[in-house]
């Protein structure tokens, strides 16, 4: 008597926090091939394979995607700063060179994708401050790494406002193709330690 063919494994259920990586992941993906106008959380659905009302349980709105896909790519820079600040000696130079080198390649890494996400975070008041929070955490970040070579241990917010300015502004750049990685990577270095120089 012929054996029956073996029933198909029954498909383990993802947990929630599976699911949300899952569908971070596509909205990634959706983003890179259909730009941030056709992420809906509808889309997003689709492209997973997943019941719409999934979709809307983990982020609720559009802006909550949008909000939890930056909060993705902050957590992954999050890391390398960590890394880099962590490996890089105590002295100016050294640390200016982990934040520049931090700031261009985790941008590059996420690709045209993140400057789509920056760019529909300014579209709402609340997209803005979610934006601004991320901002205002670099900040802090960077007082504190480079505090140490200041004059009173303290960089004026101007300075660490322009930091941000020019970490940004140069990655985008160097994302577009308009500058070289290492000339802007050696340039916002000059950047940092010209600001932390001049409040010493």
């Amino acid at each position: 008597m012929p054996s029956r063919p073996a029933a198909p494994e029954p498909r383990r259920r993802l947990t929630r926090e599976q699911r949300a990586r899952q569908l971070l992941d596509v909205a990634w993906a959706l983003v890179g091939e259909e730009g941030t106008d056709a992420l809906t959380l509808g889309r997003l659905a689709e492209a997973a394979g997943v019941a719409k009302p999934l979709a809307y349980d983990h982020f609720e709105t559009r802006n909550g995607l949008l909000a939890a896909l930056y909060a993705d790519y902050d957590q992954r820079q999050t890391v390398v700063f960590d890394e880099r600040i962590g490996s890089a000696k105590a002295r100016l130079k050294d640390r200016a060179h982990a934040i520049a080198s931090g700031y261009i390649d985790c941008v590059l890494s996420q690709g045209s994708e993140i400057q789509d996400i920056l760019a529909a975070l300014a579209g709402s008041p609340e997209l803005r401050a979610v934006r601004r929070c991320y901002q205002q955490d670099f900040i802090d970040k960077c007082a504190q790494w480079l505090g140490p070579f200041a004059a009173g241990e303290v960089v004026p917010a101007t300075g660490l406002w322009a930091i941000l300015g020019a970490a940004e502004t140069l990655s985008e750049a160097v994302a577009a193709g308009a500058v070289e990685h290492a000339a802007a990577e050696a340039e916002l270095e000059r950047v940092i330690v010209a600001i932390v120089k001049r409040s010493a």
